[in-house]
């Protein structure tokens, strides 16, 4: 994610989790991390030691994870969850719909985009089929431009 100072909204339970990985990633993963770097610079030449480079890759990717989670967290604004109405798809509804084209139901909660994960269900407002879906209500169709092509669902429910 680049460096922004947009705002990222957050359901409680987002923030709860991305500030769970932020401590474990500060207070257990630099730790294991700088013990596996320890231990490579133990077997010597750093110059030809893949379990120091891949080591030091490893810090990089975490250190960058951190610096990512501490900038989204700077700007986040928690969803007011009371605020949030069934009557249309919108950040915090959990919707069931039907795909057109294959004719297959699914069940997703629309979130944030730093909370997405759509192979568990959570499907980011910004995405192609999140931004199609929000605002409309039960019973309509949308259409959404997927990567793959246009994709046709059904709203079936909206709870919150």
């Amino acid at each position: 994610m680049a460096k922004t100072d947009k705002q990222v909204v957050l359901t409680s339970e987002g923030l709860k989790k991305l500030e769970n990985e932020l401590d474990t990633l500060k207070s257990v993963t630099r730790n294991e991390v700088s013990e596996k770097i320890k231990v490579a610079r133990s077997f010597g030449d750093l110059s030809e030691n893949s379990e120091y480079d891949e080591a030091k890759n490893e810090q990089a990717r975490v250190e960058a994870r951190i610096a990512e989670l501490e900038q989204i967290l700077k700007v986040a604004v928690v969803l007011d969850e009371s605020a949030i109405t069934a009557e249309h798809v919108n950040l915090g509804t959990k919707i069931s719909v039907k795909n057109l084209k294959n004719n297959k139901e699914y069940v997703y909660t629309i979130v944030g985009s730093a909370e997405a994960d759509p192979l568990n269900g959570k499907l980011s407002d910004e995405s192609p089929v999140g931004a199609a879906l929000v605002g409309h209500a039960v019973g309509e169709t949308v259409v959404a431009e997927t990567p793959a092509g246009e994709v046709s669902y059904e709203i079936l429910t909206i709870s919150r």
